[in-house]
Order: structure tokens, then C-alpha cells, then sequence
């Protein structure tokens, strides 16, 4: 969730902390200042990595092929983990322009959405772009991620995840995939290309329904949102389809902005800090949608999928079908360090309209449906299928 223009996507951290040899100067020089501020590096630390790096030195096997700066840059990300919050993640210069790229809609990869699990932390590939490195190469939607380049993924957080996906055009990526119910074992090597996020498809359903799905909120998606509307609106649309599935979230602003297409005057949004500062996101006048809408929601939709949702629904704009949301109610704010690393730390809650604050309970949908797979007719979606039948029924 991004708040602004300086909010981004964000997830889970992950960090090894262990040698520290070189940091111990650093340690005591931070301690000097940092215990006054709440202990944050105590004497009884800095003594015990004293020990460590004596350690190190005389017993270490392979103390003469220290990286340094890894070491530095696990002490700072064991520190950040040390937070016990999933959604504060400290990034290197690496994971840092991956973000950048990112919130761009426009990177270097192999076209791939990638998806986490709440429980199991199982990252799944929810949409593979038609046409795209990863879609060439031969990766399908639904296959779990088991190993880029050799190394396992369990337990990495989304973003550790997409920096060692994502990388410069021209240069190759080994991904390896557990697939179908036999769970078979796959491994592609990828030529990674620039790829444009196509974060919106839309098309014409029967009885004048247009169908929009939103992967992700980019700085991209607006435009998207916006032409798909146009489009439509052109083919005659009376009725609409928002299909957010799968949608692990993104861009604030991006978010409101495309609300503010559809919701009549009146709160889209509001967050507050720490100390009780709100700010408020509004919709205005100018532009409304006056036609039946349905929202298509599941576990997979999450942070900015929450707000749009939950805007809808509380504003009586629309009906939301499908399966409880994800349950994101935190916003994170990214901070520039100034040597091209970050930090992103959770900075304020979020609330819909009537003041819900969903983290942990998620959006419940309106019409209550689960996804029945299909083997007979793959392609089948019995969850569209219900939004289809459901606006059908709506009167204009």
C-alpha cells in the first residue's frame, strides 16, 4: 500500500544476521547516541558482537572471503527484521530499484504476478503476461515458485523475491517450478526482456456487461482503467465487471484516482498515524458512474484491492462477490536512506468510508462464492459466471 506518490508495493522481510566482523566500530559509535533513544544498541549487545567478531577471526573457516558489505547489510536488515513487522523491510541498492521499476510499471523481467499465501507463504504465479519472456519460455498461472537461480524461495518475503527475478534486459534467470496436483518439478532458463505492465484487460461481456480485471495499482493502471472505460462505454456498456482477484495491491493515489471515476461525492479513504493524524481521501463531483456495478474480490486481493472494495461497498456503489479479502489495513511509507538503499516501515492504519479497519478480517463479500475449478472446461469461472447472472438481474 502506497500513500501518495511516495507510498509502494510492499511485503514481507526477511534477513540472516550473523558474522559481524568490520561492524563493531559502527555498533559502538551508533550505541553512543542510539541508547539514549530507548536502548536501541545496548552495552550487553555491543559486548556480545565484540565476542562474535573475536569469534570470527580466530575460528571461521572462510574468514578470509568475508563480504563486507553483505555483512553490513545483514546487520541493518536483522535490525529492521528485529521489528516483528512484516510490512517494515529494509532494501539494498539492488531491491531499491527493483521498487523503483516497479511503481514505474515498467522493468526489466520476465513477466510474471507473483502471489503469497497468508498462511503457508507459498508463492504462486497468479498471472504470466501472454507473450512474455516467462510466458515463452513455457511458466503457466498457478505454478508454485520453488527456486530462482538455485536458490530456495521459502519463506522470502514478495519483494526479495521480484529483485532477484526482475533484472537488466539481455541477462538470464534460472527459474525453477513445482506444477499441478502431481506438484512435478520444472526448471526454465529465461531471458529477461523490458516489460510494460499490462495491469488492465477488458473485453465485452454478454447483455452489455463490460468486464475490467486489475492486476496490480501501478502509476500505469490509471491510464489503463481510464482507456478500458472509454472502450467500453463506445461498445454501448450498461454494466460493469471489476475483477480484483489476485490483486496484491499497490499505488494509494492510483487507487483513489480511479475510484474517484466511479464513487459519487464523499470519502474514498482515511488514514491515521501514530498520533491520531488523519488525512482523508475524497471523491469528487466532476465524474460518477450511474450503472450497476460488481466487484469480483478473493483471498488473493489485498491492501489497495481492500480499499477499492470496501469504498464500493460502503458507499452502496456496487456489490462485491466472491470470497473474503486478504486483510491488509496498514500503510507503509518508503524511505530514501541517500546511498540508493530504502527503508519501508508501516507508518499509519487505513479505514474505509465507515470507518472499518479491515487488517485481519478482510472485505466480506456481498454474494458469497467460491471458485470451483472445472475439469471438464478449464476456462470455466463460476465466480464471473455469478457477477454475470447477478447484473443481469439489476435494473438500469
Amino acid at each position: 500500500m502506497e500513500q501518495r506518490k511516495s507510498f509502494w508495493k510492499g511485503a514481507l522481510s526477511g534477513a540472516a544476521m550473523m558474522a559481524v566482523i568490520f561492524l563493531i566500530l559502527f555498533v559502538v559509535t551508533l550505541g553512543r547516541t542510539a541508547t539514549k533513544d530507548n536502548g536501541l544498541v545496548t552495552k550487553e549487545t555491543q559486548a556480545k558482537m565484540k565476542k562474535i567478531n573475536r569469534l570470527i577471526k580466530q575460528t571461521y573457516l572462510h574468514s578470509d572471503k568475508l563480504d563486507q558489505t553483505a555483512l553490513q547489510q545483514g546487520l541493518v536488515k536483522g535490525y529492521v527484521t528485529g521489528l516483528g513487522d512484516p510490512y517494515s523491510v529494509y532494501y539494498d541498492e539492488k531491491e531499491t530499484k527493483s521498487l523503483l521499476e516497479a511503481t514505474t510499471g515498467r522493468y526489466g523481467g520476465i513477466g510474471v504476478v507473483i502471489t503469497q499465501d497468508a498462511d503457508t507463504r507459498v508463492i504462486t504465479f497468479a498471472n504470466v503476461y501472454k507473450d512474455s519472456p516467462g510466458d515463452k519460455a513455457g511458466l503457466k498461472n498457478g505454478d508454485i515458485l520453488y527456486k530462482v537461480d538455485g536458490k530456495e524461495m521459502a519463506n522470502q518475503d514478495l519483494e526479495t523475491i521480484a529483485s532477484r527475478v526482475r533484472g537488466e534486459k539481455g541477462t538470464t534467470v534460472e527459474i525453477t517450478v513445482y506444477r499441478g496436483n502431481t506438484q512435478e518439478e520444472h526448471s526454465y532458463k529465461i531471458t529477461r526482456d523490458m516489460i510494460e505492465i499490462p495491469t488492465v484487460a477488458y473485453e465485452m461481456k454478454e447483455d452489455h456487461i463490460g468486464y475490467i480485471a486489475v492486476s496490480s495499482f501501478e502509476k500505469v493502471t490509471l491510464h489503463q482503467f481510464e482507456e478500458a472505460i472509454q472502450t467500453l462505454n463506445s461498445q454501448g456498456m450498461k454494466k460493469m465487471i471489476v475483477d480484483l482477484r489476485n490483486n496484491p495491491g499497490g499505488n494509494l493515489s492510483t487507487v483513489c484516482q480511479m475510484l474517484d471515476l466511479i464513487l459519487p461525492k464523499g470519502k474514498i479513504v482515511y488514514i491515521e498515524d501514530k498520533h491520531k493524524r488523519r488525512e482523508v481521501m475524497e471523491s469528487d463531483e466532476e465524474k460518477q458512474m450511474n450503472i450497476p456495478i460488481a466487484v469480483l474480490v478473493n483471498r488473493n486481493s489485498a491492501s489497495a484491492s481492500e480499499i477499492f472494495a470496501g469504498a464500493i461497498q460502503d458507499h452502496k456503489k456496487g456489490t462485491i462477490i466472491g470470497t473474503t479479502t486478504y486483510g491488509k489495513g496498514f500503510v507503509q511509507n518508503v524511505f530514501n536512506l541517500g546511498d540508493g538503499t530504502s527503508l519501508k516501515l508501516t507508518i499509519a492504519e487505513y479505514f474505509t468510508p465507515n470507518g472499518r479497519n479491515i487488517h485481519g478480517i478482510g472485505i466480506k463479500p456481498d454474494i458469497e462464492v467460491k471458485y470451483k475449478y472445472n475439469a471438464e472446461n478449464p476456462t470455466a469461472d463460476n465466480q464471473l459466471q455469478v457477477a454475470i447472472e447477478h447484473l443481469k438481474g439489476e435494473s438500469l
